[in-house]
């Protein structure tokens, strides 16, 4: 049957959000939610809905590793020399992001904090502005999609050392995680997944889930995800809801830490 995409962009996607939050919980009204959706759940004083509560999760189709590049300007070919040269050079360093609280910035706190390495912030309007920045070495760092600057990294432009994904990425097996090349635990993607209302009935749920699998797991579709370096999940209900604890769980901590609050 046909499906109407409703684009609702304001306010990091809060306002799309809130109308699924107060839709009718029959399974014909979902949310396609990233882990942005859960950052605002946990570090906006003010949400008109509840981030967690509200909603049941469904299913999240794919997920992307976030990766670290760097300016061919930092003298740093692997990421235990990058720790080393800004270790040596304590806040020296600046990194981009597509915003304060947006998981760019969050991903490369998490980094400095995980790593004990301590660099600047320059926010942008956005990652398209984040990478023009770093092309031009306004900033040295910043973590972004890969697939979004592979001409930028395998043409010599931007030196891409790691992601941090759990594994390495079929498409571009060359860079490895974080987690292997230096920063043991180190996490941090962006996920792609689907929202109902939080009264939606269990049966609706997995119908949904179900099919939406099917969708993203079909040879086609997979290639095509694969291919710009995202992983298939497809994961369950049950194991969603799991991962939305876990995020907000961590980006809640690290927001607050930081002293970071969305409005």
């Amino acid at each position: 049957q046909p499906v109407v995409v409703d684009n609702r962009p304001a306010a990091s996607g809060i306002v799309g959000a809130d109308l699924v939050a107060k839709a009718a919980p029959d399974g014909h009204t979902l949310l396609a939610a990233t882990v942005t959706f859960v950052i605002s759940a946990v570090l906006h004083p003010k949400l008109p809905y509840d981030g967690i509560e509200d909603f049941a999760p469904v299913t999240v189709a794919v997920s992307t590793p976030l990766g670290l590049m760097v300016h061919p300007s930092v003298p740093a070919a692997t990421v235990q020399e990058f720790i080393a040269h800004a270790r040596a050079h304590p806040g020296k360093l600046r990194y981009g992001s597509s915003g304060a609280g947006s998981v760019t910035h969050l991903a490369a706190e998490l980094f400095g904090s995980m790593a004990g390495v301590r660099m600047e912030h320059v926010p942008y309007k956005g990652i398209a502005a984040t990478i023009a920045a770093q092309l031009g070495n306004e900033v040295q760092a910043s973590f972004g999609n890969l697939f979004s600057t592979l001409g930028h990294w395998r043409a010599g432009r931007l030196r891409a050392l790691g992601h941090g994904g759990t594994k390495r990425v079929e498409a571009f097996p060359e860079v490895p995680t974080l987690a292997e090349a230096g920063v043991p635990g180190f996490e941090a993607q962006i996920w792609y997944g689907y929202m109902v209302p939080a009264r939606t009935p269990r049966a609706v749920v997995a119908k949904l889930h179900r099919e939406i699998a099917a969708v993203a797991s079909a040879p086609e579709a997979r290639r095509h995800f694969v291919a710009q370096g995202n992983e298939v999940l497809a994961n369950t209900p049950e194991e969603f809801a799991r991962l939305v604890q876990a995020e907000a769980r961590k980006w809640g901590a690290l927001g607050r830490k930081l002293g970071i609050a969305l409005d």
